[in-house]
Formats: structure tokens, C-alpha cells, sequence
């Protein structure tokens, strides 16, 4: 098992509820999760599981009810929304099942928008985007508009694009649900290079079983809980 230091992502007794009386929803019922670093993780269940309000958390969109998770050392419920705003556009990145690609804009601006948004220079940040794109196979395609690529292409400038500000924790929502197998294998094979990374983590939420090879782990969800984490043949014991 590794080491505290190696932990990126440290999830430990986070609830969640929406609603009031009668009609209160316990999205997450005390949930203890942690990933590593340099570790691809998939998170699975039945739809209303609260995969998407864990990630929600973990993302630093949401703040949890009560418990603890921290980002790589930083406790997110210790932030003021203006810090996690930051932190949030700095440390994470985010690619989720419709590519939420501009159309008007060609595939180099779509992927420049993490950095302008962080202050970065146009040029610099267009000069970035455009290596970003030249490692996931996309150095020829810098002046296309996204209804000018494939679908498969298409993803692949959402990962640039959520890779392009360098960020410690990325998290997939469904890359692969709308892509044909060797599509999805391919991304996959992209995603999986990206995670091993000793300076990152990456987490996918899938109901996609082609690609459950590629995980490091398996964490299943189920009515707001972790029931099992699958590690090859092992089985981990949740507590």
C-alpha cells in the first residue's frame, strides 16, 4: 500500500445531502477514499449512486456536509470561495462526456482558454495549446474548428485542453461512452500514459466496462457508499 506522502486525492467520511424534511436526499453516506499519486482510478455504479457528486466534491465544485478531502495537502473546506475558484483553475483539470468545444473558435483557442483564464498571454498560451495538441496527435489540426474533426479528435482536444495548465489531478465524467471501441481504446490508451505521472492522479467515472482494464483501481459505488475497491485480482477491505 503506498505511503500518506504518495496520497493525492483523501476522502475520509464525506456526506452530502440535498433537500429538506421529507424530501432530503443522502447523496453521500460517509465515504472514505483515497487515490494516488501517479494512479488512474475509476469510479463506477448505477446511475444515482453520487459518482457525480463525489467528483463534484473532489473537483472542488461542491463542498461536502461534513468529513474531510484534502487535494494534495490542501483541505478544500479550509478554502473561501474565491481560493477554491483558483485553486480549481490551477491544480485541476476536467474532461467530461460532451466535449463543451466552441464552435466558433478554432481547436488552439479552444485549448488556450484554462491559461487566458489564469492570466496567461495570448501568445503564450496559444503557443502552449498548440504543443499540448502536438503530443495527443493533433499537431497538424491547430487551425481547425472542432465541426472540422472527428469525434475521436474531438475528445482528444478536451484531454489537451484539460491538460493544457499542467494540472496535479484530472477527472473524467464518461470520456468514452459516445466513441466506438477503438476510439475509446485509443483514448484510453492516451489517458493512461497521462497518469502515470508521479506528479499527478486521474480519476474516471465510467459506465464503460471496454475500458475497466486500464485502471490501476476499480472503486464501485453504491446508495452513497464505496462498497469494494478492486485492485487486478485483489480485493481491497472497505471498512
Amino acid at each position: 500500500m503506498p505511503s500518506h506522502n504518495e496520497i493525492a486525492v483523501r476522502c475520509k467520511d464525506i456526506a452530502k445531502t440535498y433537500g429538506e424534511g421529507p424530501g432530503k436526499v443522502f447523496a453521500l453516506r460517509g465515504i472514505n477514499l483515497d487515490v494516488y499519486r501517479g494512479e488512474l482510478l475509476m469510479l463506477v455504479g448505477p446511475y444515482g449512486s453520487g459518482k457525480t457528486t463525489l467528483i463534484s466534491i473532489i473537483g472542488a465544485i461542491l463542498t461536502q456536509d461534513a468529513g474531510l478531502c484534502e487535494i494534495f495537502g490542501n483541505d478544500l473546506q479550509c478554502m473561501d470561495e474565491n481560493h477554491r475558484l483558483k485553486f480549481r483553475g490551477t491544480s485541476i483539470g476536467f474532461v467530461f462526456q460532451i466535449f463543451n468545444l466552441l464552435p466558433a473558435l478554432t481547436i488552439t483557442e479552444n485549448v488556450s482558454i484554462p491559461l487566458l483564464i489564469n492570466g496567461v498571454s495570448r501568445k503564450d498560451a496559444e503557443q502552449k495549446a498548440r504543443a499540448v495538441l502536438e503530443s495527443v496527435g493533433l499537431g497538424d489540426r491547430t487551425d481547425a474548428l472542432p465541426v472540422q474533426i472527428s469525434g475521436g479528435q474531438q475528445q482528444r482536444v478536451a484531454i489537451a485542453r484539460a491538460l493544457v495548465h499542467s494540472p496535479k489531478l484530472i477527472i473524467c465524467d464518461e470520456p468514452t461512452s459516445n466513441l466506438d471501441h477503438q476510439t475509446g481504446q485509443a483514448m484510453m490508451d492516451l489517458l493512461r500514459e497521462v497518469a502515470e505521472s508521479p506528479e499527478r492522479a486521474l480519476i474516471v467515472v465510467t459506465h464503460d466496462t471496454r475500458i475497466l482494464e486500464f485502471a490501476d483501481r476499480i472503486a464501485h459505488m453504491d446508495d452513497g457508499r464505496i462498497t469494494d475497491i478492486v485492485s487486478g485480482r485483489k480485493r481491497e477491505t472497505v471498512q
